[in-house]
């Protein structure tokens, strides 16, 4: 909620204070919108038309949104603008795991512009992918500041980020511990840079553009190469824990019998949930979730069947745990956990319907995540819009 206008606060604009509360709530709605009518941001806002007015010029004086016309076709009277994200403003997204490193940029509205996926022969040390990074950057660096403007850089980590400071206390399949990512990349390549949780900066991604957009309590859950994580939402608020580090399903006990993990545990959830062997049985070496998915979808091999029904059954171990600890409306599965549930909804569907508390189970839904592939670059892009939209005026 914006600052109401009251004679004392100018009408919402009289102070620098409220007026920088304004630009940021207005230009917060513009982007998670991804368009909205003056009209609407006057109702939404509570502020008056001339208010609105000013605070959406002075954002498109900084380049951060644009004013189009709209779409006058059976409209009686004439319409309001709509205020758009301006691409101008993009960020740069980053997720390393244990065979490639994405680059993406992406523009305000998490608009997905350009995504280089550099592929890798080994897990790349931190300093390796700092490295790789850089020149990648270095190579757009011309382009991108020739026609656009990079506020800063997001990671997204599979692994444990303090949020300080951006400090990767373990990142176990990729063999970090108390990697300084965030300062190494500063350096490296002149931008700010923030880090983060891979599924936490997913949750964001699927709360702000996706499918939790309309959802006040879910779980998510994302599959990759370097593991399984997760996120939170409650009463419409992330959890992250008292230094960033909740969500760590992929490191819940489902198998007491069962193998190591990179962590420690014996049978965490990614010991007896992983791509590896499902690439393997769709006659892949490599591919993103939605590459795998149309492969595993399209097969009719019986191995494929029961090699998909065996993680299930390990996945509806944990979200039995979940939906008993913490009773979410929805659970939403990325990466190539969406993949998994795309080939045999009703088995895991079933498994749920009966596992958890009867109390608890009541009302949950299992569903996908809406951003497919581009979902991690959007994620770590919000983490680096964060500046820019909590003061705008800075920019």
């Amino acid at each position: 909620m914006t600052q109401t206008e009251s004679p004392a606060a100018g009408r919402g604009n009289s102070t620098d204070h409220v007026r920088r509360h304004n630009l940021a709530t207005v230009l917060t709605l513009v982007h998670r919108s991804q368009g909205i009518s003056r009209s609407q941001l006057t109702r939404v806002t509570g502020l008056n038309r001339s208010t609105v007015a000013a605070l959406v010029g002075e954002l498109v004086e900084r380049r951060l949104v644009l004013e189009v016309d709209a779409d006058v076709q059976g409209q009686v009277g004439r319409p309001s603008p709509i205020v758009k994200p301006d691409p101008l403003a993009v960020a740069i997204a980053i997720n390393p795991e244990i065979d490639a490193i994405t680059i993406a940029v992406v523009g305000l509205g998490g608009t997905v512009l350009k995504r280089i996926r550099y592929a890798t022969d080994h897990e790349p040390t931190a300093r390796e992918a700092v490295n790789i990074c850089a020149a990648v950057i270095e190579g757009l660096r011309g382009e991108l500041e020739a026609s656009h403007r990079v506020v800063g850089i997001g990671v997204a980590v599979p692994g444990l980020v303090r949020s300080l400071d951006g400090v990767v206390r373990l990142a176990p399949h990729l063999g970090w511990v108390d990697e300084p990512l965030a300062g190494m990349l500063a350096e490296a390549t002149g931008y700010p840079v923030v880090a983060g949780n891979d599924a936490r900066l997913g949750t964001l991604a699927e709360s702000t553009f996706g499918a939790g957009r309309d959802l006040s309590d879910f779980i998510y859950l994302n599959g990759g190469a370097s593991g399984i994580g997760g996120g939170l939402i409650a009463g419409n608020q992330a959890l992250t824990g008292s230094a960033g580090y909740a969500g760590e399903f992929g490191h819940t006990l489902v198998n007491s019998m069962g193998t190591v993990c990179h962590c420690g545990g014996v049978g965490c959830l990614e010991t007896e949930v992983t791509r590896a062997p499902l690439l393997a049985l769709a006659g892949l070496t490599d591919a993103d979730a939605d590459e795998l998915e149309n492969a595993l979808v399209a097969s009719e091999s019986a191995d494929v069947r029961a090699e998909v029904h065996r993680q299930l059954d390990f996945l509806a171990v944990a979200l039995r745990n979940a939906i008993n600890t913490l009773n979410p409306q929805t659970i939403l599965l990325g990466g190539f956990l969406g993949s998994l549930y795309a080939v045999a909804p009703a088995h895991l569907n079933a498994l749920v319907a009966h596992q958890p508390l009867r109390a608890s189970r009541e009302g949950v839904s299992i569903g996908r995540a809406a951003l497919g592939s581009n979902l991690l670059m959007i994620g770590a892009a919000e983490l680096a819009f964060e500046s820019v939209l909590d003061d705008p005026a800075s920019f």
